[in-house]
């Protein structure tokens, strides 16, 4: 098994179940709503972060990382790869154990700057994808 498989199977069953999923709103034709109610399936409590800050999956949004009161394990990145390096930041910043970019967001400075921090990190690969292999 590879190190990125383990670290997938690592994030996906013992990191801790709740995901902030940064670029997730109320646009069902987003990538993020389908892999948000995927995780929500499989046990894991969504917390929706979005400038926006709104209700999806009956879970209470948040306009920002720092925003959100309480710990989160896994911090799912669904925004422009230019982007993504500052919410991988933030994630440290907050605590969080674990990042994970999804399929097409790719940052490899981020990537680094964020496992020599001691996060977990997976990159350009989708959890609701990963998650039924796990079996």
């Amino acid at each position: 098994m590879d190190a990125d498989t383990e670290t997938i199977r690592r994030i996906l069953t013992s990191t801790g179940d709740t995901w902030a999923v940064v670029g997730l709103s109320s646009n069902r034709s987003r990538a993020a709503y389908g892999v948000a109610d995927v995780l929500q399936r499989y046990g894991k409590r969504i917390v929706p972060v979005h400038p926006k800050a709104e209700t999806v999956h009956g879970e209470e949004g948040y306009a920002t990382l720092a925003d959100i009161p309480f710990d989160v394990d896994v911090v799912d990145v669904f925004v422009n790869s230019t982007l993504a390096g500052q919410v991988a930041d933030e994630a440290a910043a907050i605590g969080a154990k674990a990042v994970w970019f999804q399929l097409g967001v790719i940052d490899e400075d981020a990537y680094e700057r964020t496992r020599a921090s001691g996060l977990d990190m997976v990159m350009d690969r989708c959890p609701a994808i990963e998650i039924p292999r796990l079996g």
